[in-house]
């Protein structure tokens, strides 16, 4: 085979030193759609993994609150705030393991792009409502420490930084960059 330019060879056909200007790397996976659709679910269940272990520690923290000395002394809002957070916490994490059991549930059944699909839609969800739970916590825990003003300023700071992390620079990178459908 006569040499050819790096631009013109097959990807697959590369040679170690050749580097492809970005404009013409190539931009498709070699999958198959059962494939591309395994490797999508696998790369949620480690991002859920990741926000699981964090919701975990938020529940824990929370339900530990009720058996402490100083909680009889919440007041009617510190209270309400706290019901509100744990139940928060409790659906986010009935959302984020969802994946996981619809995934038992419908397993090979031959559903796994619609598993990914919806999985994806629930864990979205579920961060959504883990950023209301996490700006309930820090409320409450500035609120009875510092007082209301504060906590609610925490508060409103930490959904400001949920939303933005989680929010507005993937939105940011998405219009700066394109988006390859078979990224993701």
């Amino acid at each position: 085979m006569a040499h050819q330019p790096p631009s013109e060879r097959d990807p697959d056909e590369r040679r170690p030193g050749d580097e492809l200007p970005s404009a013409v790397r190539p931009t498709e996976r070699r999958e198959t759609p059962l494939e591309r659709a395994d490797r999508n679910f696998i790369e949620l269940l480690q991002e859920l993994r990741v926000t699981q272990t964090g919701v975990q520690i938020l529940f824990a923290f929370l339900l530990s609150l009720a058996f402490t000395p100083r909680f009889p002394d919440l007041d009617s809002v510190q209270r309400a705030t706290y019901i509100t957070t744990l139940l928060l916490a409790v659906l986010s994490s009935m959302l984020l393991t969802a994946p996981a059991a619809l995934h038992r549930r419908l397993f090979q059944q031959g559903a796994k792009p619609q598993i990914v699909a919806v999985s994806s839609h629930l864990a979205q969800i579920g961060m959504g409502v883990l950023a209301f739970a996490l700006t309930g916590s820090v409320l409450l825990v500035v609120d009875v420490v510092a007082g209301r003003l504060e906590g609610i300023l925490a508060g409103a700071a930490t959904l400001v930084v949920c939303l933005g992390l989680w929010g507005l620079v993937p939105l940011l990178m998405k219009r700066a960059g394109g988006r390859n459908p078979d990224d993701s």
